[in-house]
């Protein structure tokens, strides 16, 4: 009997909890004042502080606690006012102190939730443990050379923020919806870009099996370094098979850390589980403890932007968008921030939706940008919403001829080019009759086929006449006369 039945997978529950490493987008690394950029030739932004030699001191980077505040509050922690760093020690090859700097007993963010939706409609808070800052270790390449593994140094010393949930999560969907929750906080903060193929987002995760019902949890392996969402999900759905047909052929789970390979989709053990007494940590003496007061946290608060999540309660609530439409708007920094500024020049926010979704949304997909890299400016995209609001042109025309024509950028409003090229909606109700009477002229048996019942053919009437007007008229209007002058017939 495998996990595949039913009868055996739907005895046990399945127990996650995440451990997600933010690489933080500060300019110098945590400790020292090296350039934290990405990218650059190997071992470049390294100096003897993040090389850890004897005898340097580090100092601690005041964005880096600003930045752990922001995504304190983002996930509604309490923020630890007086927080202390511990060295935790072991030893790897790209760890060149011998230790990472790192907070213990006393982390920056306590507690906290995050807010997730399930695709069938459930809402679940995510509980977090702690939020805490440290330092990043180098790179290690082991693909690169026949004989020798590479080191890049680099790294060694960015700041990073680890978000760490309690064991909450009960299904791969749940982890999935939580980090891609968690990754849009950070760059709506703007203090990560949450790249997982690039590692400034990496993933561990803890999973474990129980009896359904039971309290106590099972023995845990840990999934390291998870570069996708997708892999986190899949490594979730076959640690809970494994585990559960280990445990069913009278196994036992041994506490592992364990690598996922994508290409087969499965785990193999790295090394024995380590426990927190296997690093030995304790107090960094060269590093005082961090105390905050009310007023540096206030103005940190203050100067929080606006969050995805008082963003969708904004356009449901106040502006009477769809849940699906706020989803949308509100899933990119640089797509909501585009809406931001288009919704202060219209009030016609359904409209300014569709053409975010639609026109805008296509525009960036076929040219790889996002909205922030869009030369549109949101006063020309609301001149044309208001043309077409005004009935000076219908939305084909808007899309496909006056749209592509405000991308190419110039100072020409929606309604100036409009008129250059003579595709204002014509008012002269002659002319509108005579492009009727012609298409209808035109088509003798479908209006014999419409007369016997077959209103269908009124498209092909009014593809017809738009074609004729070369899309100058009101199609709602239009159509209501080319109903008239069938029935009179």
């Amino acid at each position: 009997m495998t996990v595949s039945d039913s009868s055996v997978s739907d005895k046990y529950e399945l127990v996650v909890g995440l451990e997600v490493h933010a690489q933080l987008s500060t300019l110098s690394k945590a400790f020292s004042s090296d350039s934290a950029a990405f990218g650059a030739e190997p071992n470049h932004h390294v100096s003897a502080i993040s090389l850890g030699h004897p005898g340097t001191l580090p100092r601690i980077n005041k964005r880096m606690v600003e930045y752990a505040v922001k995504m304190g509050l983002a996930c509604n922690c309490t923020i630890n006012l007086n927080n202390t760093f511990a060295r935790k020690n072991y030893f790897y090859a790209d760890l060149p102190k011998g230790f990472q700097t790192t907070q213990d007993q006393q982390p920056i963010c306590l507690g906290g939730y995050v807010p997730v939706k399930l695709s069938n409609g459930t809402a679940k808070n995510i509980a977090i443990h702690h939020v805490h800052m440290e330092d990043d270790a180098g790179k290690s390449s082991h693909d690169q050379h026949d004989a020798y593994s590479l080191i890049d140094l680099n790294r060694a010393g960015v700041p990073l923020l680890e978000i760490v949930s309690q064991p909450d999560l009960r299904s791969a969907e749940e982890a999935g919806q939580f980090l891609t929750e968690i990754r849009r906080l950070l760059r709506f903060l703007e203090i990560c870009d949450g790249n997982m193929e690039e590692g400034s987002m990496r993933c561990d995760a803890n999973i474990s099996v129980r009896l359904r019902g039971a309290t106590e949890y099972g023995n845990r392996c840990e999934v390291k370094n998870l570069n996708s969402i997708r892999n986190v999900q899949r490594a979730i759905e076959h640690e809970f098979a494994r585990q559960v047909e280990v445990i069913e052929a009278g196994g036992h789970i041994d506490q592992n850390t364990l690598n996922f390979d994508a290409n087969t989709g499965e785990t193999s053990v790295l090394r024995s589980k380590e426990m927190a007494n296997d690093y030995r940590y304790f107090p960094e003496p060269d590093l005082l403890p961090i105390q905050i007061n009310q007023q540096q946290l206030d103005n940190i608060q203050a100067a929080m932007p606006a969050l995805p999540n008082q963003l969708f309660d904004k356009y449901t609530q106040e502006l009477n968008l769809s849940d699906y439409d706020a989803g949308v708007i509100t899933a990119e920094k640089e797509f909501a921030d585009y809406f931001e500024s288009l919704i202060k020049h219209t009030t016609n926010y359904k409209s300014a939706v569709n053409w975010m979704m639609g026109a805008v949304r296509s525009y960036l997909n076929d040219n790889n940008l996002n909205a922030s890299q869009l030369e549109l400016k949101p006063a020309a995209l609301a001149g044309l919403i208001a043309l077409v609001d005004d009935g000076k042109v219908n939305n084909t025309t808007a899309s496909q001829k006056v749209f592509p024509e405000l991308l190419k950028g110039g100072n020409k409003t929606a309604e100036q080019i409009a008129t250059t090229l003579n595709l204002l909606i014509s008012n002269d109700s002659d002319e509108v009759e005579a492009f009727i009477k012609a298409a209808v002229a035109k088509f003798p048996d479908k209006v014999k086929e419409y007369q016997k019942g077959k209103k269908g053919v009124l498209g092909l009437f009014m593809g017809e006449i738009m074609k004729s007007s070369k899309g100058k008229i009101d199609p709602q209007k239009t159509n209501q006369l080319l109903i008239k002058e069938l029935e009179s017939k």
